[in-house]
């Protein structure tokens, strides 16, 4: 496939019943396209649909969430991410293991405890930082 076939199909692809004034996408620089795309599609079950030029696009194939789109750019993360992802999952343990075998890291030993929600933050392969969280309003924290 082609670059042009590549962009024709990514114009195609489902938006998430997106409405005028709502986000459709998100764009993510990063220095490797595609390594992010092949930790983040199976970390998030999105699908991959490849690369043209500079950009990788992975989509859900329900249509049901946005876009994600994979910059490269030439300068690497210099600073902790302004805006990060949030994985929200009962077990944040059992995901957070999963997540490792994929390739991100826990940045801190511990969970993290507030609101009534407990959560771990981690890295992708670029050293983008997200959360594995709870979001179980009025929870405990998780055993040890």
């Amino acid at each position: 496939m082609t670059d042009g076939d590549r962009l024709d199909a990514w114009r195609d692809a489902p938006a998430g019943g997106v409405a005028a004034g709502e986000v459709p996408g998100v764009v993510r620089d990063c220095v490797d396209p595609q390594r992010l795309a092949e930790f983040w599609a199976p970390a998030l079950g999105y699908t991959n649909l490849g690369a043209a030029g500079s950009y990788v696009l992975l989509v859900d194939e329900h249509g049901g969430r946005p876009k994600l789109l994979w910059q490269a750019v030439p300068e690497a993360k210099a600073v902790k991410n302004r805006m990060h992802f949030d994985i929200e999952i009962p077990d944040i343990e059992s995901e957070a293991a999963r997540l490792e075998s994929l390739g991100a890291r826990r940045v801190d030993s511990e969970p993290h405890h507030e609101h009534g929600s407990n959560w771990i933050v981690m890295t992708d392969p670029e050293g983008n930082e997200f959360c594995v969280c709870d979001a179980d309003a009025g929870g405990s924290p998780p055993e040890q």
